[in-house]
């Protein structure tokens, strides 16, 4: 098992410019909540590949890893599984203006859990369905149209704008 980490002293590799290496770790996620909903990583703790470069002035950053959060169907709220592979990129030149400084170190340390939230979050899919298929909800009695049957129907309701209507007679 590989060793878990939220920070990662980027110095303790000791590398010189031009070197890299490879650290492989565990990347303990957080709960994530998407348009009020909780989504939860399954497994809370994921393998993750780290390749750092260091570079004349900064550091270039890969991180590798396939979480999977589970929660609650966008269209039925049975439980629904979204499964990413997860290949990030990050650079960091200190001094070099905001656009060359990553928001993920700080003072030497690269906040692992921050990244991996940040990039979750935003490669959830749109809508996290239970099945690519799901039928969701009836609007009008909230049954599951994934468990009713074909034949699952509700007469329309006549509009009322033209009730009057009715009470006109052609005798």
């Amino acid at each position: 098992m590989a060793p878990r980490a939220d920070l990662f002293e980027l110095g303790s590799l000791a590398l010189d410019p031009g070197e890299a290496r490879t650290v492989e770790l565990d990347i303990e996620l957080q709960p994530v909540t998407v348009g009020a909903q909780p989504y939860e990583p399954q497994p809370a703790s994921v393998p993750a590949r780290l390749d750092v470069s260091r570079t004349v002035a900064g550091w270039s950053l890969r991180l590798r890893f396939d979480p999977a959060v589970e929660g609650p169907c966008t269209r039925c709220l049975d439980r629904a599984r979204a499964a990413l592979e997860l290949d990030l990129r990050e650079y960091h030149q200190p001094g070099g203006g905001e656009e060359l400084a990553s928001p993920y170190i700080e003072q030497g340390a690269l906040d692992l859990r921050a990244w991996a939230r940040d990039a979750v979050v935003l490669e959830l899919p749109t809508y996290i369905l239970c099945r690519e298929n799901c039928l969701g909800i009836c609007s009008a009695c909230g049954e599951n149209l994934n468990d009713a049957g074909p034949d699952h129907d509700h007469p329309a309701e006549p509009d009322a704008r033209w009730a009057k209507l009715s009470d006109v007679r052609f005798d």
